[in-house]
């Protein structure tokens, strides 16, 4: 028997509450099977949206929520993977298809693991989680397509969320300018504690704009999408890049092709979720060798399982910054 957080809807309406289940009820899996025991997860936007019921998130019914797991292998059918061997977690439909990692128990494939490198403890890894494993590939991408280090001033958005944050500390870590884009001015400390050398109000880039603005951005990390995104691709300099991965404002792009074919921006797309495994072993590595786990601290919000429900609230309220932790 083990705890989790477990997600039900049917005639009678939504639930969600933590509960006892028999492990028995863990979803097979066609090949490869691992069973672990989470330590740690933590509440994305996504697991949010899942347990407010705010978005059809949950495909299937009922669901153990929780996209990110670091903990340690219990039993193992995969080759690469034995018994007490550490193990990270992020995506590949967890949570969404397949019961996730906000439960003491989960039986996974084997290749969606990737190790725990050994620089983090189970709770740094989900002090990072889905949020700086999709930082870290924002960041690479940016540089992948030429944006080096002086080039001049990275917009970053939803600079107090997971993805915004970890992504200043990165980009500052790495020698480039970073300008935060918030709507918490209280938050201006934390964020140039994290390394932004200047902040801005969101509302200048959340209303409509003309196509073509003043170019200000060498590149840009957007996790808002919407209005936001296409302000951001307005202002983006010749030549610039700027990495979409999130839609907090929304899934629509109300903006023209003028940035792409008057100023030779690249608009790069971050896909975190079935991102390849090999790409997952080199945002994670890089993590390893760049992220001071000390300031990961300034970050994080730790919880218990039970606190999941109204953290989960708190951050579609606007309420919460950095990353919550959930200590299985």
């Amino acid at each position: 028997m083990f705890k989790a957080l477990l997600l039900e809807k049917d005639d009678a309406g939504f639930r969600a509450g933590v509960t006892t289940l028999d492990e028995a009820r863990l979803p097979a899996v066609s090949e490869g099977a691992v069973l672990v025991q989470p330590e740690y997860s933590t509440i994305n936007y996504k697991d949010a949206l899942a347990l407010t019921n705010r978005s059809p998130v949950v495909r299937l019914w009922p669901m153990v929520p929780g996209i990110d797991g670091a903990g340690t292998v219990l039993e193992s059918q995969h080759a690469d993977w034995k018994a007490g061997e550490r193990f990270v977690l992020n995506g590949w439909g967890v949570g969404e298809t397949h019961w996730g990692c906000l439960a003491e128990r989960a039986r996974l494939k084997g290749d969606w693991l990737v190790r725990l490198p050994g620089a983090f403890t189970p709770r740094q890894a989900m002090a990072i989680g889905t949020a700086g494993y999709t930082a870290m590939l924002c960041v690479q991408a940016l540089e992948r397509h030429g944006v080096a280090a002086g080039a001049g001033d990275v917009l970053v958005t939803g600079a107090t969320g997971g993805v915004g944050s970890i992504a200043i500390a990165l980009l500052a870590r790495r020698g480039h300018k970073v300008v935060a884009a918030t709507g918490k001015a209280s938050e201006t400390g934390y964020l140039t504690s994290l390394g932004a050398s200047s902040v801005i109000d969101r509302a200048e880039l959340g209303a409509p704009g003309k196509p073509l603005q003043k170019e200000r951005w060498a590149a840009v990390v957007d996790a808002v999408g919407s209005q936001t995104l296409a302000n951001a691709l307005a202002q983006t300099r010749y030549g610039g890049v700027v990495a979409a991965c999130g839609l907090a404002q929304g899934m629509d792009l109300p903006a023209s092709v003028a940035p792409f074919i008057l100023r030779g921006v690249t608009l790069a797309g971050i896909d975190s979720v079935m991102a390849p495994r090999a790409r997952r072993e080199a945002a994670w590595s890089a993590l390893a060798a760049e992220l001071d786990p000390r300031l990961l601290e300034s970050m994080v919000t730790e919880i218990g399982l039970d606190g999941a429900i109204d953290a989960a609230r708190q951050m579609m309220e606007g309420r919460t910054r950095g990353r919550v932790v959930v200590r299985v």
